[in-house]
């Protein structure tokens, strides 16, 4: 042992003195993002603040926007950005350049035990113990706040688009809902939330600071505190220790780590956990969570070689039977002495609605909310649950049981299935006289169901000839009829057709497009009654109606039917005495076919059926070909009304924007709605629908 030390001599002994004058308020800052070479120390620093508690640090630093590195016209736009073009004192940016940048630190590490900072002066050692260790990264919260204004602008604009007419939303009605008691693990749960704990650092205020240069005197002043000011070994003891206990400290005993597992939420149950209970808990928690199953499922989510005779006495009671289906029962959901988390109604009150919705289900497979909740009056956020936890809902429909009608369990366990119908005759009984309803009103009619007849295309094709015979033959009597009557020697010509004997002459349906319409489906004229068939016979439009439809449209876009026949009466007003003689004798065809002779198209658009609008208000027309760059988004727009009678504003920019992408103007959105709609109530409509 000798001979090794001999080997590594002791070369100097230095004393090493604890110093705690700063040690409670000793910080370490570290700058990640900048190389060590170039440091902050020459950078003038215009504020500091801190939280200490969070040790939370921020400081504010000046830029050189003198530098040759630096972009003027980038640091001019960042700032526009951030502040706007308008001066105001809580502006970031006060000289309308970005000539500042704070930093934000975040904790290195949470335990400092082991840091210190330490000085060597005059073979003396002094070393203070760290309250924190920092690190400084730039933040760009200034990008936040140009977001910021930025929606701000954006909604500003968006709320000056519209007319005078459009509104916010219609006043919705506002449910009351009564909180219940915070248990103690939710309460457990809320104090250890993300949110909770962004809310209680948020609640510290910050303590502002005087930053001093590295050369300034008063940081000359406190760093001699890093000294230890007093230099008796009776207040060093921490650094006084015997060999045992300095080799405790170099090598603590190993504790043994626990391991702790998660706790999930108290609501969750794995499948392992769940077969440790007993089978009568084990089938209560699935009917909880689960609410409707068959049977087969019950049986194949417990564990085998369960008896089916054990889980059918469990499962009657805490389930009830509808329609072969188990759907617990609803004082199983709502225990005595709770309420409804949606309106606070008692549980005694929810387990009466609940259970005339089941006892509905047992007699028809479809419910109407609106007939339920009217019988059981509870607010319809709880008559919704109750739906929800057994039917699904069907447009136009109402809502349907959730599963099929489980015929298998009803003829295996006819015992079963007549001790439920027993219950639900007395649950039947205590319903009638709580809520005073007859149940004839609600047992359906036993009408005996129709069977559905397939009849195959070549039977429809021989019985649409067998009616076109029928009619050919009503329609020849009904000529020689007609040219009897006639005078002689009128002039009266009934131009024949060679009839088809409905065997030879049958010909293929010609399925062309250009056979079948002039503009197209769209406008709902084909074959005879078309523009151009019209045109063929001799009945065309007259040249001074067509040029006085183009110039109309010219003006308004979109037009009804009725609005156009005023206008045209007005227009026939205000001809002096002897000319439009030829525009005298115009009906409603002449004056359709000629809109559609005019580049325009008729616009299906689906009216409500409580609508008060008249069959000539009801007929739309719109330009679709004007030649100009927005006739593609016009037609878009056409299509939008095609299949909703109102529009949202919000809707039409984005189907636009998905179809012709981002580089459609704000103006020409405007001028596009201006032309074609008007709005009321928030809602957009096109020119004419809008309903008073």
């Amino acid at each position: 042992m000798a001979s090794g030390e001999d080997d590594d001599p002791v070369i100097e002994e230095i004393d090493v003195y604890l110093a705690k004058s700063l040690a409670e308020k000793l910080y370490l800052f570290q700058y990640p993002v900048r190389p060590s070479m170039s440091t902050y120390d020459d950078v003038n620093h215009l504020s500091a603040k801190i939280k200490p508690k969070q040790q939370k640090v921020e400081l504010e630093m000046a830029i050189n926007t003198l530098s040759p590195n630096y972009c003027r016209s980038k640091g001019e736009q960042i700032a526009l950005n951030v502040d706007g073009a308008t001066y105001e004192e809580t502006n970031t940016y006060s000289t309308k350049i970005m000539d500042k940048q704070t930093f934000t630190s975040i904790q290195a590490t949470t335990n400092t035990s082991r840091f210190a900072a330490a000085v060597f002066r005059k073979g003396e050692l002094h070393i203070t113990p760290l309250q924190g260790i920092l690190q400084l990264r730039p933040s760009f919260t200034y990008l936040d706040r140009a977001d910021g204004k930025q929606r701000e602008r954006e909604a500003a604009n968006e709320g000056g688009d519209s007319s005078q007419d459009e509104a916010e939303e219609d006043v919705k009605a506002i449910t009351v809902r009564f909180s219940r008691p915070e248990s103690e693990q939710a309460r457990q749960r809320r104090v250890q939330s993300y949110e909770f704990l962004q809310r209680k650092q948020a609640e510290e205020s910050w303590v502002h600071l005087h930053y001093h240069s590295l050369k300034d005197g008063r940081s000359e002043h406190e760093r001699q505190y890093l000294y230890c000011q007093n230099m008796d070994a009776s207040d060093n003891s921490e650094l006084v220790k015997t060999p045992k206990e300095y080799l405790a400290m170099l090598m603590p005993p190993m504790a043994e780590e626990k391991i702790v597992r998660p706790t999930g939420p108290s609501n969750v149950l794995s499948m392992a956990q769940l077969r440790t209970l007993p089978l009568a808990e084990q089938i209560k928690t699935l009917m909880k969570n689960v609410k409707v199953m068959p049977f087969a499922n019950l049986m194949g989510l417990l564990a085998t070689g369960i008896d089916s005779t054990a889980v059918l006495r469990c499962i009657q009671q805490v389930a009830l039977l509808v329609q072969g289906n188990w759907v617990v029962k609803s004082d199983v959901l709502y225990p005595k002495n709770t309420c409804s988390p949606h309106s606070g109604v008692p549980a005694e009150l929810l387990c009466r609605g609940r259970d005339f919705v089941m006892w509905r289900f047992t007699l028809e497979r479809w419910l109407m909310r609106k007939e339920v909740a009217a019988i059981i009056k509870l607010p319809p956020e709880d008559v919704k649950d109750f739906l929800e936890h057994m039917a699904v809902p069907r447009i136009n429909r109402g809502w349907e049981f959730a599963l099929p009608n489980d015929g298998n369990f009803i003829k295996k366990h006819p015992d079963v299935t007549h001790r439920q119908q027993m219950l639900w005759l007395g649950i039947q009984s205590k319903l009638e006289k709580v809520f005073n309803f007859n149940k004839d009103d609600f047992i359906p009619k036993n009408t005996p169901p129709q069977e559905s007849v397939h009849v195959s295309g070549e039977q429809r094709l021989k019985a649409a000839q067998e009616r076109a015979r029928q009619s050919q033959t009503s329609l020849q009597h009904t000529l020689l009829a007609k040219k009897r009557e006639a005078p002689p020697g009128s002039d009266v010509q009934v131009k024949q057709e060679p009839l088809s004997d409905g065997e030879d002459g049958e010909q293929p349906m010609d399925t062309s497009s250009a056979a079948a319409s002039l503009n197209g489906g769209v406008n709902g004229h084909s074959g005879a009654g078309s523009p151009a068939s019209e045109h063929a016979n001799g009945t065309a439009p007259p040249a001074e109606l067509r040029d006085f439809v183009a110039k109309t449209f010219k003006k308004d876009s979109v037009l009804t039917l009725s609005e156009l026949k005023r206008l045209f009466n007005l227009h026939l007003a205000s001809l002096p005495v002897g000319h439009g003689s030829a525009l005298m004798a115009v009906s409603d065809r002449m004056l359709q076919d000629a809109i559609l002779l005019s580049q325009c198209k008729q616009i299906l658009v689906p009216f409500p059926p409580q609508s008060t609008a008249a069959p000539d208000e009801q007929k739309v027309f719109g330009v679709w070909e004007t030649g100009d760059a927005l006739d593609k988004h016009r037609r878009l727009l056409y299509e939008l009304f095609s299949s909703n009678f109102r529009v949202r504003r919000k809707v039409i920019q984005t189907r636009l924007a998905q179809e012709f992408g981002d580089d459609l103007a704000k103006t020409d959105v405007d001028r596009l709605l201006k032309e074609c709609c008007g709005s009321l109530s928030g809602w957009w409509y096109l020119k004419g629908t809008t309903q008073s």
